[in-house]
């Protein structure tokens, strides 16, 4: 489950996930370990662009991924919402280490730019790529309930 829910993200994670839109998507972004900000730094990030601008790199050469499977169910025994995937993965990982995942929402994914980029959630990945494959096993991404 993520670490930290972005501030410009709070709330509206399971909203975002369940759109139906044509081509939006939740795209999962890597970024190497060397360089991670503090999550109290990164939370505050509204979108990717501004988030790589800074000491954080994305591991552009394992790639990013679209999510896929993405399921929004309404848990009224835990007074909760569970967003869950689909497992991720990367055929043949290689290039510098992963010490995170980002996942994003893109509202159009034919045009959008890093800017468009919502950061959504961030979760904690130790991974050195050696060539092999690489799948990342998700059981909801992300939770969001009521305080009582």
């Amino acid at each position: 489950m993520g670490n930290i829910v972005f501030n410009i993200a709070l709330g509206r994670v399971a909203h975002l996930a369940s759109l139906p839109e044509a081509n939006d998507a939740l795209v999962m972004v890597p970024l190497e370990s060397s360089g991670l900000v503090a999550d109290s730094v990164m939370r505050d990030y509204d979108d990717l662009q501004a988030l790589l601008a800074g000491a954080t790199n994305e591991q552009t050469t394992m790639g990013r991924k679209t999510l896929t499977g993405v399921t929004v169910t309404v848990d009224d025994t835990n007074d909760r919402v569970a967003i869950d995937c689909a497992d991720v993965t990367w055929t043949a990982a290689t290039g510098n280490a992963v010490g995170a995942v980002v996942i994003c929402y893109d509202s159009d994914t034919t045009t959008g730019t890093d800017a468009n980029l919502v950061p959504l959630t961030k979760h904690d990945v130790t991974l050195t790529p050696d060539g092999s494959d690489f799948t990342l096993t998700i059981s909801d991404f992300a939770r969001a309930s009521s305080a009582a």
